[in-house]
């Protein structure tokens, strides 16, 4: 009788699981293991890795200073649900440590980081004339949704998110716009269900289906290629990565990646993006990609609802021209252009900090 209960439960968790209530109620919330959870295309690493310098230099900073105390860095980072972190000063590593079990070779999702790298491949996707200018309306590329009113949005207001799209961001409600597109098996159908409630260009609202639309543009774009294999040819392996990563889908044939979201891949590797930019889009003197891309998608812009605080699928976290990736559970990517400064931060849950004030005091003492 127990075995006859337990191959019921296993049937049952295996039907949920196809889908997208099943995989709600399964997984219930994002977490630090998803990357294993839903199918994926796999990007390569190249032939030859890069590696910062310093990586055998000492802990730094030894105390930071939060809410008005004195804490103990490695175990401030402990305390706060980290599992990595790295300060990356002028190319070299100044600190790397990491927690909970995890090590250089641990794989951690992006979550909200994958909405900057795929801003990235849209500057790429533009400079190898796959796409002619952020200004054409998105229909040109995803024409189903003119029945929806969608004629009017461009491309820009997607990097934006000023598109005025209707879209419940909530991961609690699993029947909200999110969770169909975090757990669901069709995107593409679910894109086509998309309206909107405000005028394109109005206002800012932070909302991942503009970002997974971006990834539909892209998508329709490469024509005969993934975002996958484009990341791999644009990014992945030029950048001398250490480790393969990979993307999720929303299903394993003919999958669509979740570019809102959910690229997989470990610290260092992430900290080599970040790196990138830090450059302006610039590896070992090869424009890898275009510097005027890196300069729009990181200044601070009002014009057209656009918020002073993010710009093009990144955060600016103050007016000091630095800027970061964000992800939902404490992912981050940290760039510093005044101070040649780089810093990851990746963990299991925010940890009730707030880690862009962390990031600019430890930059203050650079």
């Amino acid at each position: 009788m127990k075995k006859l209960n337990l191959l019921a439960l296993l049937l049952l968790t295996l039907t949920l699981s196809s889908c997208k209530i099943g995989r709600y109620i399964v997984y219930n919330f994002a977490d630090i293991n998803d990357h294993k959870k839903f199918p994926s295309r796999t990007i390569s690493r190249g032939d030859s890795a890069f590696h910062f310098a310093g990586a055998t230099e000492g802990h730094y900073p030894k105390k930071i200073d939060y809410r008005e105390q004195s804490h103990d860095f490695d175990t401030f980072l402990a305390e706060h649900e980290s599992v990595a972190f790295m300060i990356i000063h002028n190319d070299s590593i100044k600190y790397e440590n990491y927690f909970r079990g995890y090590d250089q070779s641990s794989v951690v999702p992006s979550f909200s980081m994958a909405k900057s790298v795929t801003s990235i491949l849209i500057g790429c996707a533009l400079e190898d004339g796959l796409i002619g200018s952020v200004d054409e309306p998105i229909t040109k590329y995803i024409p189903e949704l003119s029945k929806n009113g969608f004629d009017e949005v461009t491309i820009e207001h997607l990097l934006q998110m000023t598109s005025g799209l209707k879209f419940n961001e909530g991961y609690y409600n699993p029947f909200g716009e999110v969770a169909t597109f975090y757990y669901g098996i069709n995107l593409r159908k679910a894109i086509k269900k998309l309206k909107l409630k405000d005028t394109p260009g109005n206002k800012f609202e932070y909302v991942s289906g503009n970002s997974q639309l971006l990834g539909l543009v892209l998508e329709r774009a490469l024509a005969n290629k993934t975002i996958s294999q484009y990341l791999e040819e644009k990014i992945w392996r030029p950048l001398g990565m250490e480790y393969d990563t990979s993307w999720s889908l929303d299903r394993k044939k003919k999958g669509l990646e979740k570019t809102f979201c959910c690229i997989n891949a470990v610290a260092r590797d992430y900290a080599k993006i970040g790196s990138l930019y830090l450059h302006r889009g610039n590896w070992n003197g090869k424009q890898l990609v275009p510097a005027d891309w890196v300069k729009t998608s990181t200044r601070i812009d009002t014009t057209a609802g656009s918020a002073s605080y993010y710009q093009y699928q990144w955060w600016l976290p103050s007016k000091s021209g630095d800027f970061m990736a964000q992800g939902i559970l404490g992912q981050y990517i940290y760039v510093n252009p005044d101070k040649n400064l780089v810093m990851v931060r990746l963990g299991r849950k925010v940890g009730d900090v707030n880690w862009a004030k962390v990031f600019t005091t430890i930059a203050d003492g650079y």
